[in-house]
């Protein structure tokens, strides 16, 4: 369930002033202000008159718990020639200061999610999620389906019991009494252990992350913890995805991805330590428009360990989309991308 704000090692950041955030070189950021909300949208050759022009479809990326806009600057790189490419912020993260009313829930961002892309006209977008972002654009998509033209969802924190036992750590978060404690027992931990344990534990090789770009993910993780509400939006986010995973009826998670009408692209990381590969079958069979990916050198951040490989299913996938609508592709190109995606994947190429 837990996301990380390390940069991809092939990106080069620029250099920006220490108060903003560190852009990758060809990106931009400007901040969204909505009632009672601030949002930290991060870009990459943005142009909006262009993008309400058609010229290119947009695309929003949503990041995980402990994450930010900058876990997707790897991926949207890659997209960037094809799509109108924005990531942003959740609302306490990254960039983004607090909402006024201090609720870190799913339904909350994704609200948050809903209300940026209905003040900036956006949709319909390509969604994409990762870990408690893929939770919150599952969200989006089962109650607007007029905002996500398809769905992309990299090990989405959809409930999985019982949890792997690498991820109980995380979980525990939300129990009372638990936060304090780890934060005495951790408070003489340098910034670059703790960034060592968040390699280790959404990486599934944490040598791919070279020495400067540690050097960087450290000083950004000092950065945070600094922050005055940086463990409360952790606590209250961490107990927002358990409140998630008990509520039953119309509102529980896997009867959401039910109703999501998007065409859905599932990408799983065989050495996952936080969502288990096996859950890929149940969504598979959820989503009622769905191909998957499979990945087995990755961890927890598949667009972030191997973007190229994301980047060539959803290509797949807008592929596909394209032929249905000239026509040309029925059902059985379905079970035709998640073959080639997967055999892909496992190819290490």
């Amino acid at each position: 369930m837990a996301s990380t704000e390390f940069p991809q090692p092939a990106a080069s950041p620029a250099t920006v002033p220490p108060a903003g955030p560190v852009l990758a070189d060809g990106e931009t950021s400007r901040t969204v202000t909505l009632p009672g909300l601030s949002l930290l949208v991060r870009s990459r050759g943005h142009d909006l008159r262009a993008a309400h022009a058609g010229v290119r479809e947009p695309a929003m990326f949503v990041h995980g718990l402990g994450g930010s806009s900058q876990n997707w600057s790897a991926l949207m790189a890659r997209l960037a020639g094809v799509l109108d490419v924005e990531a942003l912020d959740l609302p306490g993260f990254g960039h983004s200061p607090p909402p006024d009313d201090g609720n870190y829930s799913l339904a909350a961002h994704a609200r948050a999610v809903v209300r940026l892309l209905d003040a900036e006209a956006r949709g319909p977008v390509h969604l994409f999620g990762n870990s408690m972002g893929g939770a919150v654009v599952v969200k989006v998509a089962a109650a607007r389906p007029d905002l996500v033209r398809t769905l992309t969802l990299i090990s989405p924190a959809l409930p999985e019991l019982p949890p792997q036992r690498t991820a109980l750590p995380t979980a525990l978060a939300a129990v009372p009494g638990l936060p304090a404690l780890y934060r005495r027992v951790t408070r003489d931990w340098p910034a670059e252990r703790r960034t060592q344990a968040l390699l280790s534990l959404c990486y599934a090789d944490p040598s791919v992350v070279g020495p400067a770009e540690r050097a960087a993910a450290a000083t950004e993780y000092q950065r945070r913890v600094d922050l005055p509400y940086f463990w409360d939006v952790t606590v209250r986010s961490t107990r927002g995805i358990v409140n998630a995973y008990t509520l039953g009826g119309q509102h529980a998670l896997w009867r959401q991805a039910e109703r999501v009408l998007a065409p859905t692209l599932l990408v799983y990381g065989v050495r996952d330590k936080l969502v288990g590969v096996r859950m890929a079958r149940r969504a598979c069979r959820a989503f009622r428009d769905a191909r998957l990916l499979t990945i087995p050198g990755s961890g927890h951040v598949a667009m972030m360990e191997h973007p190229f490989l994301v980047e060539r299913a959803f290509r797949d996938l807008r592929q596909e989309m394209a032929a249905r609508t000239r026509g040309g592709a029925g059902e059985g190109s379905v079970s035709a991308t998640a073959e080639m995606s997967t055999s892909t994947a496992a190819s290490g190429s």
